[in-house]
């Protein structure tokens, strides 16, 4: 009997970041990824039951190592220099937009583990929103935001920026200092 292939969960959780990256929610399966590790399909269903809860369960890690990334904004000083920092990190984990559209996809089916992930999913996304409840609060004490903006609102269009797609191909650096640029001051002159 063949000995099989040992692999980690950081391997196993970036291969199925690519494969969802490349295929979608309807193409991932537990076959690609088996074939992507160079393992059988068997040691993958010795974790999981199906592709819906290994992909909760990745999207689950991702949004964990988020949190830790996001609550160092506490320790930086400044709203400014909170606003930079909240910016970097949401560029660096520019998936995050795409794979909790894919998670709103995923079926329940009366999957027990895929209920469970999503509810803590849903925790730790409040959670997020905790953790920058302080960064608002800061730029308003110091005069930054709008009173009559809602947080939420605030919140939402600086993550939404991510989402903007770059076509014309404007080098990165170029791109994120000109969304935090319209961000902070709009695209008018006044």
């Amino acid at each position: 009997m063949a000995r099989e292939r040992k692999f980690s969960t950081e391997d196993l959780f970036q291969k199925t970041e690519q494969m969802l990256l490349t295929h979608g929610y309807e193409g991932f399966s537990i076959s690609l990824i088996a074939e992507q590790l160079d393992i059988s399909r068997g040691a993958v269903y010795k974790y999981y039951e199906n592709k819906e809860e290994l992909i909760t369960d990745y999207m689950l890690y991702e949004m964990e190592h988020f949190l830790t990334e996001l609550k160092e904004i506490e320790a930086v000083e400044g709203f400014d220099a909170k606003f930079d920092f909240l910016i970097k990190i949401i560029f660096k984990n520019s998936t995050i937009p795409h794979m909790i559209e894919i998670g709103r996809r995923i079926p329940i089916n009366g999957n027990q583990k895929v209920q469970e992930n999503n509810e803590k999913r849903e925790k730790l996304h409040l959670k997020m929103y905790e953790h920058l409840q302080g960064f608002i609060s800061l730029g308003r004490q110091e005069s930054k935001l709008r009173e009559t903006l809602p947080d939420p609102l605030i919140l939402g269009f600086i993550f939404q920026t991510i989402l903007i797609p770059n076509h014309f191909g404007i080098p990165h650096s170029q791109w994120v200092d000109s969304i935090k640029e319209m961000i902070q001051h709009g695209m008018l002159n006044k």
